[in-house]
């Protein structure tokens, strides 16, 4: 079952706090897309130097084998390599993205999907609030009517010893 890992972004201008809904969820584990169409899916999150990167690494790497002679056999190996390293790598160049832009990593969750996870973690982070909260204070305080009224008698036992004077 995939895990994720939930990130808050810092406030906006004008914020107390971030609104939950802004919470990122980033899955672990292999990101196909990332591995198929590398450039696409950092242009889509977002992950600029991550791009830029990516295509320094491909164009150097491109140039080394073209001065070296190799074929293109040993091109198309390089190329799925690295995209391969990028597909496993994704989630990991995302959270570091994301550390790096001031969000503070809140936790990780087990979900089917994204939607499951999500759940999960607002239940949770739901009643974490609501039990950190402090209880309403009442005017007057409330005791209990004790139950006897009046000075002990000779006959009550006190203590672990079943009759009195034994």
């Amino acid at each position: 079952m995939p895990t994720y890992t939930v990130h808050e972004p810092p406030p906006r201008k004008g914020e107390a706090a971030t609104e939950p809904e802004r919470f990122v969820f980033v899955r672990d584990g292999f990101h196909f897309w990332a591995f198929v169409l590398a450039p696409l899916w950092l242009l889509l999150h977002r992950l600029w130097l991550a791009l830029v990167g990516y295509l320094v690494l491909s164009f150097a790497i491109g140039l080394v084998l073209y001065l070296i002679d190799a074929s293109s056999t040993v091109g198309l190996l390089v190329s799925l390599l690295i995209a391969l390293l990028l597909g496993f790598e994704a989630a990991t160049i995302r959270r570091w993205t994301l550390t790096r832009r001031g969000c503070k990593t809140l936790g990780f969750v087990v979900g089917e999907d994204t939607e499951v996870a999500e759940r999960r973690f607002y239940a949770a982070w739901a009643n974490r609030k609501a039990a950190s909260a402090p209880p309403p204070a009442s005017p007057e305080p409330h005791y209990d009517t004790p139950v006897r009224h009046g000075p002990p008698s000779r006959s009550d036992v006190i203590g672990l010893f079943p009759e009195p004077g034994a």
